[in-house]
């Protein structure tokens, strides 16, 4: 049965090593994903989401001591989507946005998070990470979906609105539909030269991560 896993993290700008704990935290979700993958059967749930946020931080937590660093030098954001026919997971802590389709058009499940004071976020490194999660499930497959962190949020949504704003999106997925396994490299290419462009670069000084999945048949 197909099996669609994808994760974005964002390193914090404040912490020492957040790309190496933003590089982690995907590599232990995926980790913990594949592992689930081999068991009979497991649901897509919240108790899920708590598991796979747990792993993450453990894995954090224990690159940190290896280092001789706090968890906080690798703070990170952490979303991420799991979906199959069976249903879909969404996750989220902290900022950036995640946009999916379960058949009723494009909606942002989760409001994009934001601290106590503007600028701050949580991360999965906090204390309380598993509190501040969010997670939203959906009884069917996504057929569209992109996960982003905050650099985009401003291009990618309609914040008064909390909404999906369809033309930047539309352009991404008719393109990634219509798309060869062999057009990958071609593909990312060009995602690289758009997101680095003046249009974009002009409307936001932070870090841009884009992933983006199709259903086709």
């Amino acid at each position: 049965m197909p099996f669609l896993q994808l994760f974005v993290a964002d390193g914090a700008g404040s912490a020492s090593n957040g790309g190496e704990g933003a590089d982690l935290a995907i590599q232990a979700a995926a980790d913990f994903v594949d592992k689930k993958l081999r068991q009979p059967e497991f649901g897509l749930s919240d108790e899920l989401a708590t598991q796979c946020v747990m792993h993450v931080r453990d894995k954090l937590y224990g690159r940190a001591d290896a280092l001789g660093l706090k968890a906080r030098d690798l703070a990170c954001t952490f979303l991420g989507v799991l979906s199959c026919k069976l249903g879909t997971l969404v996750l989220q802590i902290g900022d950036g946005g995640i946009v999916l389709d379960v058949g009723q058009g494009l909606e942002v499940p989760v409001v994009p998070m934001s601290g106590e004071y503007a600028n701050m976020t949580h991360f999965i490194s906090d204390e309380d990470a598993v509190s501040q999660m969010v997670t939203k499930t959906y009884p069917g497959i996504a057929s569209r979906i992109a996960v982003f962190s905050d650099g985009l949020q401003r291009l990618a949504l309609n914040m008064a609105e909390n909404t999906a704003h369809e033309p930047f999106f539309d352009k991404f997925f008719k393109v990634l539909g219509a798309s060869s396994p062999e057009q990958d490299d071609q593909l990312h290419g060009a995602l690289v030269r758009f997101l680095q462009s003046p249009a974009v670069n002009d409307r936001t000084d932070d870090d841009k991560t884009l992933a983006l999945a199709v259903l086709t048949e």
